[in-house]
């Protein structure tokens, strides 16, 4: 693992896999979203506006995912003090709010046609939007102090923290009497239509692929970004 803790050799696989991810994540967008938009049969409940689940629901999984590497990066980052696993927590936290917000938006956006009201305080969406709020929280709590090793561990510790949010919003629906619907997919399988299982996972597939992209381009600006740091630092010093 120490190997992988070394910037220049991890970002030449990073950089490895970003055309790779790119182009996945371009493939499954240009074959999913006209399957999931148009192609797809409405539900018999919900009629056409299931088809912001395809956008919903795998925000709504980056969101967690994104969160819980985070929270392992920083997990390592305190313990081992590898650098590239801060930078890989930093680099994600932007994107995993965007996925965040991006869930809260498509949940309102179906909850007023369903429910009759944009938003309701259910387990599901309070525990989203706590989720929200712990990224926003990473991400200003990162640059509020002077001392960019003390700013780096206080987000660390935030976002070790808050992973105790993650079970909470997965089993929101099953612990509480809750308005959202449960989740679609269990140990017994999926629980919709094959036809609805194949452009929900193509989603799934962008939506990952694009965030491996965009970390790769995150990681690289980062890295540049504390080059810059310490030759700044070194150049105050010998000043």
């Amino acid at each position: 693992m120490h190997k992988f803790a070394n910037p220049t050799f991890f970002m030449k696989i990073a950089n490895a896999v970003f055309p790779w991810a790119a182009g996945l994540s371009v493939l499954c967008f240009i074959v999913g979203l006209p399957i999931a938009l148009v192609t797809s049969p409405p539900d018999y409940q919900q009629g056409e506006t299931v088809r912001i689940m395809y956008v919903h629901v795998p925000a709504a999984w980056m969101g967690s995912m994104v969160y819980a590497v985070m929270a392992a990066s920083s997990a390592v980052y305190l313990i081992w003090r590898h650098t590239v696993a801060h930078i890989i927590a930093r680099a994600s936290a932007p994107i995993g709010a965007m996925f965040t917000g991006l869930c809260l938006v498509t949940g309102m956006l179906w909850g007023e046609p369903m429910w009759g009201t944009w938003w309701v305080w259910d387990a599901r969406l309070t525990s989203m939007l706590i989720l929200f709020f712990l990224y926003l929280g990473y991400i200003a709590l990162g640059d509020a102090f002077e001392d960019q090793e003390r700013g780096d561990r206080a987000a660390a510790l935030l976002a070790l923290v808050g992973s105790v949010n993650l079970p909470i919003v997965h089993f929101s629906v099953e612990w509480w009497n809750t308005l959202h619907q449960s989740s679609i997919l269990s140990m017994q399988g999926f629980s919709i239509s094959t036809e609805m299982v194949v452009p929900l996972l193509l989603m799934v597939g962008a939506f990952q692929f694009y965030y491996v992209a965009v970390l790769v381009i995150r990681l690289r600006a980062e890295l540049l970004a504390a080059k810059i740091r310490t030759a700044r630092f070194n150049l105050a010093a010998t000043g």
